[in-house]
């Protein structure tokens, strides 16, 4: 491939790479891994025959959707040691309506409560799901993917649908009512306050630490009102004045530590006017490289 044929390629693969990352971010949960694989598509498509190609976005969606499932499939036995719940590695900003940069526009619509439910559904499942309900790929596409007719496609497709529908509804489609829900937790978290607390969780509302990746700080996670309630309340007094209002994937959020090196976040989901799930991320590995956008 001549310098000029590949500098064209070049720019034709920029002008993908927003939508090849959001793919992987769907796929992956994390921004840096996400990275990893948009560059190892780019690798794979300077070693291809380009004029070849007939569709370059769809052969590249092809292309990274491989990888990931890759990815996904060896993660799964990396995390069987894991300490504390797995969460994704989020993605902040300190404004609720960002200027529409890459990363601003995967914060503003891939919650986190959906990631959450993506990772635990199977390599297979999550792809179909992702490939088919965001994307819009067709199942014979997928199918290839995957190694299963398209048939076997759909139906992965829709046993992740059902998992989602039941375990992330929607939140609130208004953020100031959410930041308000969440800023009277925090009130009451700070001053001890029970009732307060009880006032603005929902009856099924879980809380989830990945405790650092590390087993002293590892717990499984909390469910219901009442146990969450007594945990806040225990801790939130020291704990509550310390965070920095932010928006992680779009929701409401805080971030403890400076802004450029934070060493723990805490997102929440409001659905209903309710706090659903509380999500404390504290693993180095997802903050390592992460920016809090002004």
């Amino acid at each position: 491939m001549g310098g000029t044929e590949r500098d064209w390629l070049a720019g034709r693969f920029e002008e993908y790479r927003p939508y090849l990352r959001a793919v992987a971010y769907r796929m992956l949960s994390s921004a840096s891994d996400a990275d990893d694989a948009v560059q190892e598509c780019w690798l794979r498509l300077a070693q291809s025959d380009a004029d070849a190609i007939e569709d370059l976005r769809r052969w590249l969606t092809v292309v990274v959707s491989r990888i990931c499932l890759d990815h996904l499939r060896a993660r799964r036995s990396r995390l069987e040691g894991y300490e504390g719940s797995w969460l994704p590695e989020p993605q902040i900003t300190i404004d609720a309506t960002p200027a529409p940069d890459e990363d601003a526009v995967l914060a503003d619509s891939v919650g986190l409560a959906l990631l959450v439910v993506l990772d635990t559904l199977t390599p297979p499942e999550r792809l179909a799901f992702v490939l088919h309900d965001i994307f819009g790929l067709p199942f014979d596409e997928i199918a290839g993917i995957v190694g299963r007719t398209p048939m076997a496609a759909r139906q992965l497709a829709s046993r992740a649908r059902r998992r989602v529908r039941q375990a992330a509804p929607p939140p609130d489609a208004d953020r100031a009512a959410q930041r308000r829900v969440v800023d009277a937790f925090l009130a009451a978290a700070r001053s001890g306050d029970f009732e307060g607390l009880l006032a603005v969780l929902d009856p099924g509302v879980v809380l989830r630490t990945d405790g650092g990746g590390a087993g002293p700080l590892a717990r499984p996670p909390l469910a219901g009102v009442a146990a969450v309630a007594q945990s806040v309340q225990a801790r939130g007094r020291k704990f509550a004045p310390l965070g920095r209002p932010v928006w992680i994937n779009g929701a409401p959020g805080v971030a403890v530590g400076p802004a450029e090196r934070p060493i723990s976040v805490v997102a929440f989901t409001v659905v209903h006017g309710r706090i659903t799930a509380i999500d404390i991320i504290g693993d180095p590995s997802k903050l390592r490289g992460l920016r809090i956008s002004p």
